[in-house]
């Protein structure tokens, strides 16, 4: 345990890593040329048996896929203009040291965040997990930035150590439990003012009605301003850009 707490800290210390920007999301989101052959495959498969329950569902989760893919996009997009913030901000020769993006390092968004990094000419950390079921670290993670935890509280740590700024796209447990860790981090004033996106403003507003916390008085009317919704990279990315950068940016 204690390895876990002091490796990834002084090997980001030696990088330079000044601030990170964390992207969550779904590990089952793909990117849609891989959506679409999903879909392809899962139809074969029905008319092969078109009876069957089982593949029937598998269809149904074939379409949604294919419609969440477009989040894929969006995570790589926002990874890109943070990252390239991050370069222009500290000069290519530091390695892009400020609003790095970190991620779990698996597939899906992880994945996309990280890709949009690289894709930017710039540097991403993944903190990778230890599970039941294999999750190999995504290509796209700079290689001496990739680090496997066995304690997800020590993982969670690290997430939020030298975070200013979280975006989340749809995902399912693991991204709900990540949501509300920060949301209560925030109301209990741990991690300030870090602003906090939810990126998919229909699939957020379907899926939590934060609306009825506060009506029911079980939080303040005043932490539903912890939360900001988002639709596009662009302005996800200019909402974190507002709120985390002291000088504004270059037009």
């Amino acid at each position: 345990m204690l390895l876990e707490i002091t490796k990834p800290d002084l090997h980001l210390d030696m990088a330079g890593i000044e601030s990170t920007i964390i992207v969550f999301g779904g590990a089952r989101i793909v990117d849609k040329a891989t959506a679409a052959a999903k879909l392809v495959k899962a139809k074969k498969c029905l008319s092969e048996d078109p009876d069957s329950p089982t593949l029937k569902r598998a269809l149904t989760h074939a379409k949604h896929l294919l419609h969440l893919s477009r989040f894929y996009e969006a995570a790589r997009h926002f990874a890109y203009l943070a990252s390239q913030h991050g370069r222009c901000t500290k000069g290519q020769s530091h390695g892009c040291s400020s609003h790095v993006i970190v991620t779990g390092g698996g597939p899906g968004i992880m994945e996309a965040a990280n890709r949009g990094a690289f894709e930017a000419g710039c540097r991403s950390i993944g903190l990778n997990i230890t599970l039941p079921f294999e999750q190999h670290p995504n290509p796209y993670i700079t290689p001496d930035l990739c680090f496997k935890f066995n304690y997800f509280s020590l993982r969670k740590f690290h997430f939020v150590m030298r975070s200013v700024g979280a975006i989340l796209f749809p995902g399912g447990f693991g991204t709900l439990d990540e949501l509300f860790e920060l949301l209560t981090l925030r109301q209990v004033g741990t991690k300030g003012s870090m602003p906090i996106v939810l990126f998919g403003t229909d699939f957020w507003t379907k899926l939590v009605d934060f609306e009825v916390l506060a009506e029911m008085g079980l939080i303040a009317d005043d932490d539903l301003d912890l939360i900001h919704f988002s639709d596009t990279a662009e302005e996800a990315w200019e909402f974190i850009r507002r709120c985390t950068c002291a000088e504004p940016e270059d037009s």
